[in-house]
């Protein structure tokens, strides 16, 4: 009695601080700690990415490179989701990132912003799922060159179908067994790590050690041709930096999460910390275990760490056990990334941000999912992945968005945060705001989502009806409430209070400076190609992607999207607890 009294307890708290956001409880809270740190480890699997990637960094920088700039990228990323966990118990919302901005922005420019970081970041949710689904496909695809070469002649089009077949599977564990994600997730951790330790004792135990310390720790590299060597650890470093991309996702399930505001920035930083200790420890020994170099990178499966799978236990069929862990875990956070995807592109249609909002904001009644959102997101990707048929140099631009659209989207809040910060503008946590009715609602500017582009919608008039029936006069606090429906958006004058967990004082300014910084250093090196002598094949185009996604839809926003979105938006029933009760407690 006593565990479900504190259960129902921590469920009124997670909706009154979701309504105090202008949000009604529509989804199901399925994750707790546990499962929500299972999910958080899931989405970053940094050992299996190590395997998949770890070339970037090794042609342009070498194994020293490799290593060092590990070290670096994983230090100087915990310090970046540090700010994005400040920002997640400050706000714990599944539109995430274009919410925060539109709290920190200043009025004249948060409506703008917010829309354009709330495009790139559905886009790059969005490109995360069609990579991530296309690495499951294909890692497929190596496993059967593996076992059945040369019998077997993979083409482009077979590995698109099978990441098409990948989709399917996430598709039917997001929308037909939801109920499941939690478990599942639970149970995938503990599978990422039993599988870590089997690998490596594999490779420990197994493998030929044909490399020295030295060709490990000091070995530096500079196949990309580059006019110094330091040019090469900085494009190679992007390798490294890829490995931590979208440690995010627990965010957009803030509304999925019991305790959201202590449980999302406890389990990033967890699940950061774990993931980098066994990414570091695969990195060091794949290094250790690489063999013939040339054999390795031109191997016919595609990925590296197969064949190195293959030259360390001298087996085929012990390679394929091996490789087949790899993919179950690249499912699983497919799996995981689609979830997050969709819950990203509900929030922003829920907040009339994208075309087909009405559509996109559709939650199942049943299984409380936003089934459309869920089918769309994977739809796009599925289409995205056809590029890959065409030329998988080409599909690299789609993956290019991942990390500058990530980090093009934690930059903007991280850097009104600091501000923010810096000026004392945020209140000690703990601290009670001004009863709205006190101040004439002007905690929130409240609006419902959009039916029309310039006119009221019937709900408006009914609530305006409702006041006059009610003979409330046009100076009471329930009419200075209704005076902002329609108007501006939420939060446009709310204080800023700080969430239960954040770094204080001098030690939070001087880690959010640093990580604003090395996100500028990021974004500015995503933009390299690999290679000095550049082709239309080995350009990066994540600079014109990118740019376009930013620049398409801030035209969108001034040519049609300017009347439709003004910002979060506040749900009816949440106006409807404030004018009852003249402040926002809980929505049920």
């Amino acid at each position: 009695m006593a565990e479900r009294t504190r259960a129902e307890s921590v469920a009124h708290d997670d909706e009154g601080a979701l309504a105090l956001l202008g949000k009604k409880q529509v989804l199901k809270r399925r994750f707790g700690f546990a499962s929500l740190f299972g999910f958080a480890v899931c989405e970053l699997i940094t050992w299996e990415t190590v395997l998949a990637i770890f070339s970037q960094a090794f042609n342009n920088g070498g194994p020293a490179g490799a290593v060092y700039g590990f070290i670096i990228a994983w230090s100087s990323t915990l310090s970046v989701y540090t700010v994005i966990s400040e920002l997640a118990s400050l706000a714990p919302i599944a539109g995430g990132q274009y919410y925060w901005v539109y709290m920190l922005a200043p009025a004249n420019y948060k409506t703008a912003l917010s829309y354009v970081v709330g495009w790139l970041t559905s886009l790059a949710w969005i490109a995360t799922v069609a990579t991530e689904t296309l690495f499951a496909g294909t890692i497929i695809q190596g496993i059967l060159i593996l076992d059945y070469s040369p019998e077997y002649s993979p083409k482009p089009y077979q590995g698109t179908l099978l990441t098409w077949l990948v989709i399917c599977v996430c598709i039917f564990i997001n929308v037909i067994i939801p109920n499941w994600l939690p478990r599942f997730e639970i149970g995938m951790v503990v599978f990422h790590i039993i599988g870590f330790i089997a690998i490596v004792a594999t490779l420990w135990a197994l493998t030929p050690h044909y490399s020295t310390s030295s060709d490990v720790w000091a070995l530096a590299l500079n196949n990309g041709g580059w006019p110094t060597q330091g040019l090469s650890y900085c494009v190679g470093f992007l390798g490294n930096v890829a490995t931590f991309v979208g440690a995010d996702a627990s965010v957009h399930l803030a509304e999925e999460v019991s305790n959201a505001a202590l449980n999302i920035p406890r389990a990033i930083l967890a699940a950061m910390t774990i993931n980098g200790a066994v990414g570091f420890i695969m990195m060091v020994t794949v290094l250790y275990c690489l063999g013939d170099i040339t054999t390795v990178e031109d191997t016919a499966t595609g990925y590296p760490f197969i064949q190195i799978f293959k030259d360390s236990v001298s087996s085929t069929a012990g390679a394929t056990v091996m490789s087949a862990v790899v993919l179950i875990l690249t499912w699983a956070c497919a799996t995981g990334i689609l979830t997050t995807a969709s819950r990203m592109v509900w929030s922003f249609a829920r907040d009339n941000g994208l075309p087909a909002s009405r559509q996109l904001s559709r939650v199942n009644s049943r299984t409380k999912i936003p089934v459309t959102a869920v089918l769309t997101v994977a739809v796009i990707s599925a289409l995205l992945t056809l590029i890959y048929i065409g030329s998988d140099a080409a599909f690299n631009d789609v993956i290019s968005l991942t990390i500058t659209g990530f980090y093009g989207s934690y930059f903007i809040p991280a850097s009104l945060l600091l501000y923010r910060r810096i000026k004392g503008q945020i209140l000690p946590y703990g601290t009670t705001p001004e009863p709205a009715h006190t101040r004439g609602m002007s905690t929130f500017n409240f609006e419902k989502p959009a039916t029309g582009a310039d006119s009221p919608s019937r709900s408006e008039e009914a609530d305006k009806v409702k006041i006059e029936r009610e003979g409330k006069g046009a100076d009471s606090p329930s009419a200075a409430a209704h005076a902002d429906i329609g108007h501006g958006s939420v939060l446009n004058e709310a204080p800023l209070i700080w969430g239960p967990w954040h770094l204080k004082g001098i030690f939070g300014i001087i880690n959010n400076a640093y990580a604003c910084v090395y996100m500028i250093f990021v974004i500015f090196w995503s933009v390299w190609p690999p290679d000095y002598k550049v082709t239309a094949a080995t350009m990066n185009y994540s600079v014109a992607v990118t740019g376009g996604v930013m620049l398409l839809s801030f035209i969108w926003y001034m040519v049609r999207a300017k009347k439709l979105y003004k910002g979060p938006t506040v749900d009816e029933e949440v106006v409807a607890a404030v004018l009852r009760h003249g402040s926002v407690v809980s929505v049920s």
